[in-house]
């Protein structure tokens, strides 16, 4: 039985040294953004923003395939800079955010490329469609603001989505089927929460 017993309770603690050293971090949603562009007629190409509503990324530096990453985005918060056009993508023709009103992100492995760089492996669901993502991302910073007040992990992400295999298959006369997206991610330690984050000074912010 001893000799049953040891293994496992090695095996328990290495498991549990593992877990300990990927981090929970929340994302903040004021210091985080989805911003998109997309072709109109072929004047100019539009730009929007979206909302992070919610988030959790677990990241380990020294082992990113143990790390993790669930997002909530609010499709409802859509800014195109215009009211009437701000109606209009949230329609049920392209985000249909009245029948549906968030997008969410879960990732099934993540994969290191180089020392700051790597791909996310997930999923995303929109307007019900649930389809595979790769997300190439890159980590920016990972520490403390510049009081101190609070550990950060900072990520920058880009990609192109075809919004039709969303079933957003109207307007492909006016509006660009190809949707290049960027995240700028900043995501807060478990435990620092981000209504005390919100309270640095402008001057923690400008610099």
């Amino acid at each position: 039985m001893r000799q049953l017993l040891l293994p496992a309770l090695l095996a328990l603690a290495a498991a549990g040294s593992a877990h300990a050293a990927t981090q929970a971090y929340q994302i903040d949603p004021v210091h985080s953004s989805v911003v998109f562009n997309v072709d109109h007629n072929g004047f100019s190409r539009a730009f929007g923003r979206l909302r992070i509503s919610d988030g959790t990324v677990r990241f380990d530096p020294d082992n990113w395939a143990a790390s993790s990453v669930n997002a909530t985005i609010d499709l409802a918060s859509v800014d195109m800079g215009d009211a009437e056009w701000d109606k209009a993508v949230r329609g049920s023709s392209l985000l249909d955010a009245d029948r549906s009103r968030t997008a969410r992100f879960t990732s099934d492995s993540v994969e290191k490329r180089s020392d700051d760089e790597g791909t996310l492996h997930g999923k995303l669901t929109l307007r019900g469609v649930t389809l595979p993502l790769d997300i190439p991302f890159r980590v920016n910073r990972v520490g403390k603001t510049i009081y101190g007040l609070h550990t950060i992990a900072g990520f920058s992400a880009n990609l192109v989505l075809d919004r039709t295999t969303f079933g957003m298959t109207e307007n492909t006369g006016s509006i660009g089927t190809q949707v290049s997206v960027w995240l700028e991610i900043e995501a807060i330690r478990g435990g620092e929460g981000p209504a005390s984050h919100d309270k640095e000074t402008p001057d923690a912010h400008a610099q």
